[in-house]
């Protein structure tokens, strides 16, 4: 397990410092040839930012000139730092499918930059808290700056692996994650976690990778990389069975589009009882 924590949190590293290091050439001096970022693919399109820290399905968005992660947020986005959205490394938009309400407590796996954690605050208001959590030094460091240049009072960054939540039991109504519970080594224990912290009656809502149950693990190797979001993969079938054995019910998963050959960006829904 340690082999893979050491070969993604080494990935977004240096996901993250590409992104520091752009916002600190935009602050010194002006953008090479635009503006603004450009929307346009969805995760698991090759984007050149990505080529300074590996080219995977959920690389960096690919700074001002490139097809960038932003346009899966359309409006949510707008007033967020520019920072965050460089950094969004995920493959969907958790926060429009959680259904956050008011003053709920939130728990985003694997926060990254910093986006969903931002989102998540905006819609939980000031009586409602949201946790971001991640292993990656650097991008915890990115995802502070970019609290601060939000303003956003109730959210705190926490450094730890999803395997291993540093919060107590039944402490959270919502936990969201954007392409990251695929990297884990040890998703049953991440699924389990996943339930302590819960409340009873809490519930996810989550985006991942899914393949489709005739693909073996060597043909989604085959199809792609452990950092790129495809060899880590769950089957549709074995991701409703292990959040199934950790308590979870009403579990839903819902594909959203192809990303490679019968692997699927998808929305998954899950309830502590």
């Amino acid at each position: 397990m340690s082999d893979i924590h050491e070969l993604v949190r080494a990935r977004y590293a240096a996901a993250a410092r590409v992104v520091s290091e752009r916002a600190s050439a935009r602050a010194t001096g002006p953008a090479e040839g635009c503006d603004a970022p450009r929307g346009g693919k969805a995760c698991c399109s090759d984007n050149t930012a990505a080529d300074d820290a590996d080219r995977s399905c959920c690389g960096p968005s690919g700074g001002c000139c490139s097809d960038g992660e932003g346009s899966l947020y359309g409006g949510d986005a707008a007033g967020l730092p520019e920072a965050a959205l460089q950094a969004s490394l995920g493959c969907g938009n958790p926060v429009a499918v959680a259904e956050l309400q008011p003053g709920e407590t939130v728990l985003d796996l694997g926060s990254g930059g910093g986006i969903d954690v931002l989102l998540s605050a905006r819609r939980v208001g000031p009586s409602g808290k949201v946790y971001g959590l991640d292993m990656t030094g650097e991008m915890l460091d990115l995802a502070r700056r970019n609290q601060r240049t939000a303003g956003a009072d109730n959210v705190r960054f926490l450094k730890g692996y999803i395997e291993d939540v540093p919060l107590p039991d039944r402490s959270v109504d919502v936990i969201i994650s954007n392409c990251v519970i695929n990297l884990a080594a040890d998703k049953r224990r991440v699924f389990e976690e996943m339930h302590r912290v819960l409340r009873p009656g809490g519930r996810i809502g989550i985006t991942d990778i899914v393949a489709d149950d005739e693909l073996g693990p060597r043909e989604r190797a085959a199809r792609g990389s452990y950092t790129g979001c495809i060899a880590g993969a769950l089957s549709s079938s074995e991701y409703t069975r292990g959040l199934a054995a950790a308590g979870f019910e009403d579990v839903s998963i819902t594909r959203t589009h192809e990303v490679a050959d019968r692997m699927y960006s998808a929305v998954v829904r899950a309830r502590r009882p």
